[in-house]
């Protein structure tokens, strides 16, 4: 099959960057998006050019690392797959793609596809934790949870923060990110003595790395790799709330 990529070509954050146009020919449709792009980039390599570069690593639809914009949508059309799970079978014969970058101001470009996630990190290191003392791995049993309650922290906790969420958000918004992490340790045991610290200074670091606030387009379950379902949105405010009328 033939295809025609345009993908976005910049050197660092402060360059204005462009599409560059590229033609496949004879590719198959059982080869990855990925490996795909790895053709073209020994191609590049072999006549003397600067590859295109992309963030990868498990490709197995684990690890949440190879974030490009397909056709204007986080990891392409399908839904519940990441980009490293696209295969071409996936377009038409002649399709022409365009290939981006996560689109987010938090997000910087450093170089093409590849942008700066480390905001997300530092969300997480804000209070996605669970500092108090809760025994070794055997005492986990001693604490028995609803099975309600595991399914539904075990669910937020499929999140890969692979930032997909954000990139779709039209006010760029990383609270579908930031709800599944307050909402798979807010459900268990183990998180309630950090429950209201942690739901402050994660949602302040939000808004300290320029993430903009949820409007309910619900674009960000669309896109989500996990199926993440904006409920935890409503469990995140909810636990907000309470927060701040315990401190008043």
């Amino acid at each position: 099959m033939k295809l025609r990529l345009h993908i976005w070509k910049q050197a660092d954050s402060r360059s204005t960057g462009g599409f560059e146009s590229h033609d496949r020919s004879d590719v198959s449709p059982d080869m990855s998006f990925l490996e795909m792009l790895d053709e073209l980039n020994e191609e590049l390599i072999a006549a003397g050019r600067d590859p295109v570069a992309f963030d990868h690593d498990c490709r197995e639809g684990i690890c949440g690392a190879c974030g490009l914009v397909i056709n204007g949508v986080p990891h392409g059309q399908l839904q519940a797959t990441t980009t490293c799970q696209v295969y071409l079978r996936e377009f038409a014969d002649g399709d022409e793609i365009t290939v981006e970058p996560w689109r987010a101001g938090a997000f910087p470009v450093i170089r093409d596809l590849i942008v700066d996630r480390s905001a997300l990190d530092r969300i997480l290191q804000a209070g996605g934790y669970i500092s108090v003392r809760t025994g070794s791995a055997q005492d986990g049993n001693t604490l028995p949870v609803p099975k309600e309650d595991s399914e539904r922290a075990f669910a937020a906790a499929t999140c890969i923060g692979c930032g997909a969420c954000a990139a779709a958000c039209p006010n760029a918004s990383a609270s579908l990110f930031v709800a599944a992490k307050i909402a798979h340790l807010g459900l268990l045991p183990q998180g309630q003595p950090e429950r209201d610290m942690r739901v402050r200074t994660m949602l302040a670091q939000m808004d300290a790395e320029g993430f903009g606030y949820c409007g309910n387009h619900r674009e960000c379950e669309v896109v989500c790799p996990k199926e993440i379902r904006i409920n935890v949105i409503a469990r995140m405010n909810r636990d907000l709330y309470r927060s701040l009328l315990r401190r008043s």
